[in-house]
C-alpha cells in the first residue's frame, strides 16, 4: 500500500511540475496563440457531442445507480444545448481582450523612473470540483487564455466525461503547438492525490474548490496553498412594502425554480410585513405549483393557512441551509433594517436582491448587504460569468482578498511593478 500511494504522490508531484513549467511558458504565450487553440478547441467540442453524451451517459447511469439526487444527475447532465453553449462559451473567452500586460497604473517618480503596475498571470492554479463536467472546459480555457496553466481534480460522478473533455483540450494543445502539461486532468479519483496535490505550494500557486460545502471547506482547512472559495450559496429575495406584484412572482419564482440545483438559485424569501398579506398568497401559490416546498415562520404561516396553502415551520438552522433543490424558507420582517440584518446573518454572502420601485430603499439595501452580488429588480441567477460577460467562470468568490464575485480573465491575474530608469541610484 506504501508503494502504490508512493507511486501516486509520485504522479501528481510529476504534474504539478510539468504545469509549473508550461506556466512560464504560458505567460510569454502571444495572444493570437492562445486564440488559435481556443478557436480549435470549440470546433472539436462541437464536432465530439455524439461522444461527449456517450461518456456522460455512462456517469449519469452510475450516478443513478448510487443514489444520487436528481440535482445533481441536472449537474452532471450534458444536453446538446449545453455542449452548443460550452463551445459558445470557448468563443466568448477568445474574442475577450487578453488580460496579461495590460496597465493597471502609472506612476512617474520625481527622479524619472517610471512605474508601472502590469497584470501577469497567476501561475498554476489548481481546481477542484464536483459534478459539473462544463467546468473542465471553463476553466481550462479561461486558465490559458490568462497565462496560467491549470491541475484540474474533477469528482468521480463525471470521471467518464471529464476525461474525454480533458482529452479532447489535449489534442488542441498538441495542436496549436501550446504545451500539453498546460492543462492536466488528475488521472483518478483517488483522494490520496487530492491530499498530495493540496500540498504542493512550491509548484502550485493558487487553489480553486467548486462544489458543495463540504468539499470546500476540506480543501480550505487542509491545503497549505492560498485558496479562493465560496463555501455555499445561500441566496435571498426580499420583498420590499413598495413593488410591482408582477414583477415580484416573476422574480421569486425564476430565482428559486429555474434552476435549483446551482449556487445562485435563492434558499430564502423576505417579505415586508405591511404587504406580507396582500402578496404572499399568490406568491405561495406559484410556488407550490411548481413542486417548491414551504418552510416558513410565524406570520408567514398564519397568512398562507388562511389561503389554505400547504407549508411546515421553519425551524432556525434552516436560514442558513443550502437545499439545492425545490425548498424555500420564507418570513415576514417588520422593516427594510431587518431584511438587512437577516440576510447579513444567515446569507452565505453569495447573491441577494430587493424588490422595490422605492429608490432610497434599493439604494440602502445594495449598499447595506455585506454580499458579492447584490441586485436591485432582478433575480439572482444572473450571477454567472457567462452572464456578466466574462466569457465563462472559473469559480465565484465570497472572500474580501484578490477577487469577489465571479471570476474570469482579469481575476486569474495577479501583477507586478515594472520599473524602467537611465541609471537612477537611491
Amino acid at each position: 500500500m506504501t508503494e502504490i500511494a508512493t507511486d501516486l504522490e509520485q504522479q501528481v508531484q510529476k504534474i504539478a511540475a510539468q504545469a509549473r513549467a508550461a506556466s512560464l511558458v504560458l505567460a510569454t504565450t502571444p495572444t493570437a496563440a492562445k486564440n488559435a487553440f481556443l478557436d480549435r478547441l470549440a470546433e472539436m467540442i462541437e464536432t465530439s457531442a455524439e461522444q461527449l453524451k456517450v461518456e456522460n451517459g455512462k456517469d449519469l447511469e452510475a450516478g443513478d445507480a448510487n443514489g444520487l439526487s436528481t440535482a445533481l444527475l441536472d449537474r452532471l447532465r450534458l444536453t446538446d444545448k449545453r455542449i452548443a453553449d460550452m463551445a459558445t462559451g470557448v468563443r466568448q473567452v477568445r474574442d475577450l481582450p487578453d488580460p496579461v500586460g495590460v496597465e493597471i497604473e502609472r506612476t512617474e517618480h520625481a527622479n524619472g523612473i517610471s512605474i508601472r503596475k502590469i497584470r501577469v498571470p497567476i501561475g498554476v492554479v489548481g481546481i477542484i470540483y464536483e459534478s459539473r463536467p462544463n467546468v473542465t472546459v471553463d476553466c481550462s480555457v479561461l486558465c490559458l487564455k490568462s497565462g496560467n496553466a491549470a491541475i484540474l481534480r474533477g469528482g468521480k460522478e463525471a470521471f467518464h466525461t471529464n476525461t474525454v473533455l480533458s482529452s479532447l483540450i489535449r489534442k488542441a494543445l498538441q495542436e496549436s503547438s501550446l504545451p500539453e502539461a498546460a492543462v492536466q486532468l488528475i488521472p483518478t479519483t483517488d483522494r490520496r492525490a487530492l491530499l498530495t496535490l493540496l500540498k504542493l505550494d512550491e509548484q502550485i500557486d493558487c487553489i480553486i474548490p467548486r462544489g458543495g460545502e463540504g468539499l470546500i471547506r476540506f480543501v480550505a482547512e487542509t491545503s497549505t496553498i492560498p485558496v479562493i472559495k465560496h463555501y455555499k450559496g445561500v441566496c435571498a429575495v426580499y420583498l420590499d412594502r413598495r413593488l410591482d406584484p408582477a414583477m415580484a412572482d416573476a422574480i421569486v419564482i425564476n430565482a428559486k425554480c429555474q434552476r435549483p440545483s446551482v449556487c445562485n438559485a435563492i434558499e430564502n424569501l423576505f417579505v415586508h410585513a405591511d404587504i406580507a398579506e396582500s402578496i404572499l398568497p399568490a406568491i405561495g401559490r406559484s410556488l407550490i405549483d411548481r413542486g417548491v416546498e414551504l418552510r416558513v415562520d410565524p406570520a408567514a404561516a398564519a397568512i398562507l393557512s388562511r389561503h389554505e396553502i400547504e407549508c411546515t415551520p421553519v425551524s432556525e438552522e434552516d436560514w442558513s441551509e443550502e437545499y439545492i433543490d425545490l425548498i424555500l424558507a420564507v418570513g415576514v420582517v417588520p422593516s427594510l433594517k431587518a431584511a438587512i440584518d437577516a440576510i447579513n446573518t444567515f446569507g452565505s454572502a453569495h447573491s441577494d436582491a430587493i424588490v422595490t420601485s422605492d429608490p432610497e430603499a434599493a439604494e440602502t439595501f445594495l449598499a447595506g448587504v455585506d454580499s458579492a452580488t447584490v441586485y436591485w429588480n432582478a433575480s439572482t441567477r444572473f450571477t454567472d460569468g457567462f452572464e456578466f460577460g466574462l466569457g465563462a467562470e472559473i469559480g465565484i468568490s465570497t472572500d474580501k482578498l484578490h477577487a469577489r464575485g465571479p471570476m474570469g480573465l482579469k481575476e486569474l491575474c495577479s501583477y507586478k511593478y515594472v520599473i524602467r530608469g537611465t541609471g537612477q541610484i537611491r
